[in-house]
């Protein structure tokens, strides 16, 4: 059984903690299952993109087999090339999806998410979880391909921390200007967005962001299709952006709970309808965007906090391959 997580990037401090694996590990071996951790090596550069620096991540993160009462194993091997190709039935934008081996020979998966904010996709839930997170290096490669984003000279000041960010050769440093610019090798992957601190960089065209949002549905279609799958997403410390970032801000809105569900579209619509109720955190990013004099109200939590990022077509397309049902019933346990 194959438990997706993310074990939290060096010097972030937002991940799930170990403890909830713990807690979901004895449950199923108590039932007679054999658990793994897993995820799959990240695209950019980090301390998560290879087997060797993701497994040193994770223990130092706090995830080894005594902690949480289960092997890891990095599910497209060594160097992100241990893969699979899996047709999506019904696709529209990817035929075949490049998924981490470990992943697809479970014979049961579970995804374990901590609901969060994200600085392209509006919100991290279930299907970013698994979409994304499934892919191998390729698979990654190529949910982002086609979106490459923009950087404003105006705004750019020349720090190069976006540089540090890039894995790709995607980046050049204007000597002359003392600027930022995209080269021909960016794949999109967005990574320098997060890194920016002056709102210098951004995608060029907003279609670029509901592409990546329809293919990382379709490559959950792929990893789920044709075997048991259960989903947990836990919404607690909240943050603007994604737990694969080496620093974290303070998170934008209140502990909210736990959800699961078997569906993992309606497990999104129910945890972002939910995070749409609360009130923001005062000194929060949210809170202090909307502070300001210039705010545009998106009347969206995730989308006022990064007005770059968009969600919406990629619950829409996981309805439309038929991932899930983005209607549910709220069944709470107290």
């Amino acid at each position: 059984m194959a438990i997706k997580m993310h074990f939290g990037e060096l010097g972030n401090m937002s991940y799930l903690r170990p403890n909830y694996a713990k807690a979901l590990v004895d449950t199923i071996k108590a039932a007679g299952g054999q658990p793994f951790l897993t995820d799959c090596n990240t695209l950019y550069p980090g301390s998560r993109k290879n087997a060797i620096e993701h497994l040193y991540c994770a223990w130092e993160n706090g995830f080894t087999p005594l902690s949480a009462g289960c092997p890891i194993i990095i599910g497209d091997g060594l160097k992100g090339t241990d893969d699979i190709v899996v047709p999506v039935a019904g696709g529209e934008y990817v035929k075949e999806a490049r998924i981490g081996r470990a992943v697809m020979d479970a014979d049961i998966f579970i995804s374990l998410t901590h609901f969060k904010g994200h600085e392209v996709t509006g919100f991290g839930g279930a299907i970013k979880n698994i979409g994304m997170g499934c892919g191998s290096r390729a698979g990654k490669k190529e949910q982002h391909s086609n979106g490459k984003p923009h950087i404003s000279a105006q705004k750019c000041r020349g720090c190069k921390k976006c540089l540090k960010e890039c894995a790709n050769e995607g980046l050049v440093f204007d000597q002359k200007s003392k600027k930022m610019a995209i080269t021909p090798n960016c794949v999109g992957c967005g990574r320098c967005i997060g890194a920016c601190n002056f709102d210098a960089i951004s995608f060029a065209l907003n279609a670029a962001v509901k592409e990546l949002n329809c293919r990382m549905a379709e490559y959950t279609k792929a990893v789920l299709d044709g075997r048991p799958h259960f989903h947990i997403s836990i919404i607690r410390d909240v943050s603007p952006t994604c737990d694969c970032h080496s620093g974290n801000d303070a998170p934008i809105l209140p502990n909210i709970g736990m959800f699961a569900s078997f569906d993992p579209l309606a497990l999104d619509q129910a945890c972002v309808d939910a995070c749409l109720k609360a009130e923001p955190l005062p000194g929060s990013q949210l809170a202090d965007e909307m502070a300001r004099s210039a705010f545009h109200d998106h009347h969206d939590h995730f989308e006022s906090t990064n007005p770059n990022a968009e969600y919406k077509t990629c619950l829409a397309h996981a309805k439309k391959i038929g991932l899930g049902n983005a209607e549910y019933e709220l069944i709470e346990v107290k």
